[in-house]
């Protein structure tokens, strides 16, 4: 064997270990829940916020999706970690989409410490679900409030106990939130507007957003919907979100 075939061999032998190190790292991330975040591509970025040992878990953010010289609306997924296949829809969905008037900061909370599983009994209080609260609030919260954003939209699904079970609502009446998110609502064919009585996140996050000027409302789909009906949901909320008429 001459000194090129060598070299052939070794490089060969590099790009097969490298190949297979970043599949380990991709099912990694995916076994131990994370959010697989889209490509940062056509200007976007894509940027670590959070991720100390210290924390239940890490922030990032993916940032101007869509037009970069709109008006700029946050989205936030992870902040309940059982959740997630909503979450990821959106994280899909949002870049891919064409077209759009508005720039986007999608806000993503991998929460890596007691995030449970559906069936396991745990209660609204549960670890997890605290976790990803703590880290919105510890790190998304003053992202989103200093970050002259016209809006915010925090992405959540739920197991179908409620009147409706593809809706949106904010937790503060009479603002602008809940005027957001009943012009969504009137918008789509598929997606109501519906106020549940109490929300265990809604101190963290989308309550102090629109008590110091930041118009935030929820997103419910359906966790248990087929993958096609919940990409057809998130479809209908990006399309509506990015048509809203802001004061």
């Amino acid at each position: 064997m001459n000194k090129y075939n060598i070299i052939i061999i070794i490089l060969i032998i590099i790009l097969c270990g490298g190949i297979f190190a970043v599949y380990n790292q991709f099912i990694f991330n995916n076994e131990n829940g994370n959010i697989i975040p889209a490509q940062a591509s056509n200007g976007t970025t894509r940027e670590l916020i959070a991720n100390s040992s210290d924390d239940p878990g890490s922030v990032e953010v993916i940032k101007n999706v869509g037009n970069p010289n709109g008006e700029k609306i946050a989205y936030v997924v992870g902040v309940h970690p059982l959740e997630r296949e909503t979450h990821e829809t959106l994280v899909k969905l949002l870049p891919k989409t064409e077209n759009l008037n508005y720039s986007y900061d999608i806000y993503i909370i991998n929460v890596t410490k007691d995030v449970g599983h559906y069936g396991d009994g745990s209660s609204d209080n549960s670890l997890g679900r605290q976790n990803g609260q703590n880290l919105a609030y510890k790190y998304v919260y003053p992202k989103v409030v200093n970050g002259s954003y016209k809006a915010a939209v925090d992405v959540h699904s739920n197991i179908g106990a409620y009147p409706f079970k593809t809706f949106v609502f904010s937790p503060i009446n009479g603002g602008n939130g809940e005027k957001y998110a009943s012009d969504v609502a009137s918008k789509c064919e598929n997606i109501s507007y519906y106020s549940p009585e109490s929300t265990t996140s809604g101190p963290f996050l989308t309550e102090p957003l629109n008590q110091n000027g930041v118009p935030a409302f929820y997103f419910e789909e359906y966790s248990f919907a087929d993958q096609s009906v919940k990409d057809m949901h998130m479809k209908e909320l990006i399309k509506a979100v990015d048509s809203l008429k802001f004061n």
